[in-house]
């Protein structure tokens, strides 16, 4: 079994993969030969299905569309505003999008959603696409984590990080189930956070436009921001080694790499980390920051 990365900022850091893509393909020796591209994933600026961090992606559609068709990799809008109401649904900009990367290429491209609703009109109107089930749902209890990942409307689910390890351990879920579970790798959130789902609506509110008062962590940590090291020592994280000799022996192989409200020098941190040969971090590392066309700081 191969371990799929699913990684962050299809429009939000457009310019790195741009980099990034062309020295994977070129140079398959420089990364591990048991890991690939599962998709990209993001939304642009001022979406109003967007949701988990507010939209704030700058390349333009058609770009971002034109980079994941050359490279055959699956391109997934983050659409996963957890408030949407009928009226939503007739947003032009988001019905654009669906209309521009529905077909887009070879490889199917899919929709990571926690709206019901939005899903019920996705499925009808743009029947092109798949569907994942947002960690934005914050699938903590087991059972009910497992209503979803049998739901047939859903290629794959994200449960909450910290049911990680849980489900890794042998005999909780089966073959078919393991298939459609995604893991959330790298979170840095408070692993006691009681209000975790509080947070993600305050974040699906300011996508809508909608007035009310923001979210509050509450975490001990919360003034240091995210940081690789701090999520290194999360009881959810999920390294490579973790990887490689527990989660791919035990049939998991769909892994999510949150960044996208990050900078895109961290971001490059997760693709040196989780994909490139140690021997080779160094010469990824100089070709990316050594293009002057890249703004990283």
């Amino acid at each position: 079994m191969k371990a799929y990365y699913h990684l962050p900022g299809l429009f939000e850091f457009y310019r790195l993969y741009s980099l990034f893509l062309p020295l994977y393909r070129g140079h398959r020796e420089y990364f591990y030969d048991w890991c690939e591209i599962g998709s990209l994933y993001g939304a642009p600026a001022g979406c109003t299905w967007g949701g988990g961090r507010v939209s704030s992606g700058e390349a333009w559609p058609e770009e971002a569309a034109a980079l994941v068709r050359e490279y055959g990799i699956s391109s997934r809008l983050t659409f996963s505003n957890s408030l949407l109401r009928e009226e939503h649904l007739a947003d032009r900009k988001c019905n654009s999008l669906c209309s521009l990367f529905e077909r887009n290429g070879a490889v199917q491209s899919g929709i990571v959603i926690s709206s019901d609703l939005l899903l019920a009109y996705l499925r009808k109107r743009y029947p092109g696409f798949y569907f994942v089930s947002s960690t934005t749902k914050v699938l903590r209890d087991f059972e009910k984590l497992e209503e979803e990942i049998n739901r047939e409307e859903f290629r794959f689910v994200v449960p909450d990080f910290r049911l990680n390890k849980e489900l890794a351990k042998p005999g909780r879920l089966s073959r078919e189930q393991k298939g459609k579970v995604e893991f959330l790798c790298n979170e840095c959130c408070w692993f006691a956070c009681p209000d975790r789902k509080a947070c993600y609506e305050s974040v699906s509110r300011k996508n809508l436009g909608e007035e009310g008062e923001d979210h509050v962590c509450v975490s001990p940590d919360a003034g240091r921001g995210y940081r690789f090291s701090d999520a290194m020592k999360n009881p959810g994280f999920i390294g490579t080694d973790d990887i490689q000799n527990l989660y791919l022996p035990n049939g998991f192989s769909h892994f999510k790499i949150e960044g996208r409200g990050l900078g895109s020098a961290i971001v490059l941190e997760f693709l040196l980390y989780y994909m490139t040969r140690p021997e080779y971090r160094l010469k990824v590392r100089e070709e990316i920051y050594l293009d002057s066309m890249l703004d990283l700081f």
